[in-house]
Order: C-alpha cells, then sequence, then structure tokens
C-alpha cells in the first residue's frame, strides 16, 4: 500500500497535469474558432471553382484537352497525398487518417498497382513507414510554419505537378480530415491529379446558358487546373488545422475530465490512509499509557 507521502505527491503530480490541459484545452478552443471559420470559408469557392471546371471540362475532350484534366492514359501508378498534423495530442485524429491511407493502399496494391506515399505532416511518417518504409516518395514539412496557408498548399502543389508532367506516377489522391465537429472529423479520400471532371449538376445555374470564352476554353483550362490543385490542397491544409484543433480540445477536455475523477480516487485513498494511521497511532499510545 501506498504511504502517505506518496499519494500525496501523486495528489500534486495530477493536479499539475490537470492545470497543463484544462490550459490547452482553452487554448485549443480559441483557436478553433479562427480555424473552423477559415475552413467554412474556403469551402464555396472551391465549389464554384468546380463548378467553373465542369462547365469548360465538358466543351474540352480529346487530343486538345490539358494533360491535368486527360491524364496519362493509365492508372498504374498511384500517389497517395496524406495530409497529417505536425503536432500531437489530438486523440485519434492522426491515427484514423494513417489508417484510411494504408487501407486505400491495400487496396490499390491488392488490384495490382504501384503505390507511393506523399507525406505531408510530421505525425503520419512513422505509422506509415513501419509497414511501408519502400514506398514513401518524400516528405513535405509543415511544422516550421505556424499556420500553414496557400503558400504552403502552392508549393505543395507545385511539386505534384512537376512530378506528374516527369511521368512519376499516373494518379494521385489526397487523403486529409474534413471537419464536421470537435467531436467528428472523416478522413477523405479525393483524386488530386488528374483532375476529375466534375459533373454539371441539373440545377446548376451554367446549364443552358451559352458562354463564350475569351481566350478559349483550352486556355483557360491551362490557367484555372494547376490554380484548382492549389486550391484543393489549400482546402486540405485548412480542414486539417480545424480538425486538430477541434480533436485537441476534445482529447484535452477529456484528459482534464480523467485527471480531476483520479484525483477525487486518490485524495479518498489518501484520507482513508491517514485516518488508519491516525488510528494506529492511538492505539499505539493507549498501548504504551496501559503499560506505565
Amino acid at each position: 500500500m501506498a504511504s502517505l507521502k506518496e499519494l500525496k505527491g501523486r495528489i500534486n503530480s495530477v493536479k499539475s497535469t490537470q492545470k497543463i490541459t484544462k490550459a490547452k484545452q482553452m487554448v485549443a478552443a480559441a483557436k478553433l474558432r479562427r480555424a473552423q471559420a477559415a475552413a467554412e470559408q474556403a469551402r464555396p469557392y472551391a465549389e464554384r471553382l468546380s463548378g467553373v471546371m465542369a462547365s469548360l471540362a465538358g466543351k474540352v475532350s480529346g487530343d486538345s484537352a490539358p494533360r491535368l484534366l486527360a491524364g496519362t492514359g493509365s492508372s498504374q501508378r498511384h500517389l497517395l497525398v496524406v495530409v497529417n498534423t505536425d503536432k500531437g495530442l489530438c486523440g485519434g485524429l492522426n491515427a484514423n487518417i494513417v489508417k484510411a491511407a494504408k487501407a486505400r493502399a491495400r487496396e490499390l496494391i491488392a488490384g495490382g498497382k504501384d503505390v507511393q506515399f506523399y507525406l505531408v505532416g510530421k505525425k503520419g511518417r512513422a505509422p506509415i513507414k513501419r509497414d511501408y518504409a519502400d514506398r514513401i516518395e518524400k516528405h513535405f514539412d509543415t511544422s516550421e510554419v505556424r499556420t500553414p496557408g496557400f503558400e504552403e498548399a502552392e508549393a505543395i502543389a507545385d511539386d505534384l505537378i512537376a512530378r506528374f508532367d516527369r511521368g512519376e506516377y499516373d494518379i494521385a489522391e489526397l487523403v486529409y480530415p474534413i471537419f464536421r465537429s470537435a467531436l467528428s472529423q472523416d478522413p477523405t479520400i479525393d483524386q488530386l491529379i488528374p483532375v476529375p471532371s466534375p459533373e454539371v449538376s441539373g440545377n446548376s445555374k451554367d446549364v443552358g446558358a451559352v458562354v463564350e470564352y475569351e481566350p478559349g476554353e483550352e486556355e483557360i483550362l491551362e490557367e484555372l487546373l494547376p490554380r484548382y490543385v492549389k486550391t484543393q490542397l489549400f482546402g486540405a491544409l485548412l480542414e486539417r488545422e480545424a480538425s486538430e484543433q477541434g480533436a485537441s480540445m476534445t482529447a484535452m477536455d477529456n484528459a482534464t475530465r480523467n485527471a480531476g475523477d483520479l484525483i477525487k480516487d486518490l485524495t479518498i485513498k489518501y484520507n482513508r490512509s491517514r485516518q488508519a494511521a491516525i488510528t494506529t497511532e492511538l492505539i499505539e499510545i493507549i498501548a504504551g499509557a496501559e503499560a506505565l
């Protein structure tokens, strides 16, 4: 049985930890509001850009289609761009992203495809390296930037497009979390390159509209396709930031609650041990007095 000194030390230690988790929870809550607003504000822009892409892609086909849209004509070599966080203490967020990426890799490998990983963020490296050390193409480090933004998304997109132009892969898929709430961040897999041709919905404002483009559709697509890739990556980074703060807030809240429960249990044990020690001391005093 632990001594009174040991129990008191454990109580003080857990109280110190509880203060840290509480502070981290409050910081994550403050950051979450900004990150969530940024992610939600970026979604309409990405959706509208997809609509413009759909309108243009429907008018371009065959040899006139840019390579970023038409692809290489093969689907043998796949590149999984996995977006993880750079920091921990965010519950099972990174584990879920890695799980989704590994499941996709197993599916592609079982189908006879060649799979490589392009890792963004530090926390996904070790678990993927354990199973696919020889399939990691590159690490893109975002840990030196306080809040990764469009500049980092542009750098990643430029690198991916350059690799695609050099024929290093046929299809790139983006694995990233979508922020739903502080309790829910869903790992998602979207094709990034070649840019999928979005279907124009029946209620689109562009349906039936006669639009003349100057310059032509091909020239506009040549400009818009790289921008679309950059926008998708920028959105993934924003979703990652919101997901990280939401998961961190939830994890720290649970840790704070668990610390409180542990403090109560340790306090009960301490009081019982203290009472037992006092009782034993009284018995010894009484026994000593009777002996006199």
